[in-house]
């Protein structure tokens, strides 16, 4: 008897950073529209299924498109009351990933811009390769 094999792989094209700042979600995205002239608006939240009995854990998420370029933003919280979105990473707050192409001036400006912020701790940037939960950031 054949046998047919389906190989999914996921589509990790996307710029990832991680921001550790103790902030509530909103107050964090208003800080980052403010000082940085970006547009976070609130969406839909990020839902996982982590099994099929039981209902989805959701995490809050946040969205900014520049039509020049067509770059795409999210924010994400890495917390929510169900859990943490990537266990490995408990020590992050929240999660930014930029789909489509960023080049690097503009994301070492993005950055330095995060960091440079006095309640974020620490923004860095991350390969979503490396992560063992990396289908959960999948959007």
């Amino acid at each position: 008897m054949n046998r047919t094999y389906l190989k999914l792989t996921l589509d990790l094209d996307f710029i990832l950073i991680a921001i550790t700042a103790p902030l509530k979600d909103y107050v964090l995205c208003h800080k980052i529209n403010t000082r940085l002239n970006l547009h976070f608006e609130k969406i839909e939240d990020h839902e996982i299924f982590f099994n099929i009995d039981e209902p989805a854990w959701s995490f809050s998420k946040y969205y900014f498109f520049v039509e020049q370029g067509e770059v795409e933003y999210y924010l994400i919280s890495n917390r929510s009351s169900d859990g943490i979105l990537i266990p490995e990473m408990g020590n992050v707050d929240f999660f930014m990933i930029i789909k489509e192409f960023i080049d690097k001036e503009d994301l070492d400006y993005l950055l330095s811009g995060l960091n440079k912020l006095p309640d974020i701790q620490v923004a860095a940037k991350i390969d979503p390769a490396k992560l063992k939960s990396r289908e959960n950031l999948v959007i």
